[in-house]
């Protein structure tokens, strides 16, 4: 079965930067939208940043300006770049990739710890 593997999170402190990163363990064919989510404690998850296949950026408001998406169609990879991290950032970060055939894909999670 292929399962999404993500990479990077960790401990910061506030104004620190963190870059995560996802891939797929195998192949995964018509990957439409690729994107982040996070859970914070207590909390929905949430959508953070999410790209199309033709290069269509959707940032929350809460990150826009300090996070950047990027994706490899040819690695099956999606990156989140996050600059300027706040303690509201904290939460647990989740990559999808959903097909054009309507499934979908997700990782395990990863922490984000941002101190104050």
């Amino acid at each position: 079965q292929v399962q999404l593997v993500e990479s990077g999170g960790g401990l910061v402190q506030a104004g620190g930067s963190l870059r995560l990163s996802c891939t797929s363990s195998g192949s995964i064919f018509r990957i439409n939208l690729m994107g982040w989510y996070r859970q914070a404690p207590g909390k929905q998850r949430e959508l953070v940043a999410i790209i199309s296949s033709g290069g269509t950026l959707n940032y929350a408001d809460s990150v826009k300006g300090r996070f950047t998406i990027s994706r490899d169609n040819a690695k099956n990879t999606v990156t989140l770049q996050m600059n300027s991290l706040r303690p509201e950032d904290t939460a647990v970060y989740y990559c999808n990739f959903h097909t054009l055939y309507g499934n979908d894909y997700w990782g395990q999670g990863t922490q984000v710890t941002v101190s104050s």
